[in-house]
């Protein structure tokens, strides 16, 4: 008997930092059980070095990563969503296209890494930060029993995951 994949969608502005530390996380953490892609409602065009640097010394795997518009997501043919997952404010407020299969979604802000100033350290910082957030929220999440949740209790284990911060 073959279990379900279930496809999410992690979303944010830019897609270049924080929906692709979530994209790489369920991937990984969610060990074949889930199958993430991100996105974002205005892409940037480019994947943030940091982040990158950051899953390659956590040996986390990312396929191909690119900075893409959500619209990829709303065509004819895209992947049929169960999740979509918004890590940034801007994207949750954003009016989204309409998502075949209508899946649920959530919303689990991050501070963005992206914007902080300062040297090296200190964006790898913020990195680090985000990912541990990320992580804790990822963690709880591929480890929901979702076959067994009822729609309104998976919508409110999602709010909570939501909250999580990490320590």
């Amino acid at each position: 008997m073959t279990s379900k994949v279930y496809n999410v969608l992690v979303l944010c502005t830019g897609n270049s930092a924080r929906s692709i530390l979530g994209e790489a996380l369920i991937n990984h953490l969610g060990k074949g059980k889930f199958r993430a892609f991100s996105a974002g409602s205005h892409p940037n065009g480019r994947v943030n070095p940091y982040g990158l640097r950051l899953l390659q010394e956590l040996n986390i795997p990312i396929e191909n990563p690119r900075s893409k518009s959500w619209d990829e997501f709303a065509r004819t043919g895209a992947p049929t969503l169960d999740f979509i997952i918004t890590v940034c404010d801007n994207a949750a407020g954003e009016v989204c296209p309409i998502w075949p299969g209508h899946p649920m979604t959530a919303h689990w802000g991050v501070a963005d890494p992206a914007h902080v100033e300062g040297d090296d350290a200190a964006k790898m910082q913020a990195f680090r930060e985000a990912y541990l957030t990320l992580n804790e929220r990822v963690k709880r999440f591929v480890e929901l029993p979702i076959e067994s949740l009822g729609t309104d209790q998976l919508k409110q284990q999602l709010k909570e995951i939501g909250k999580l911060v990490h320590g």
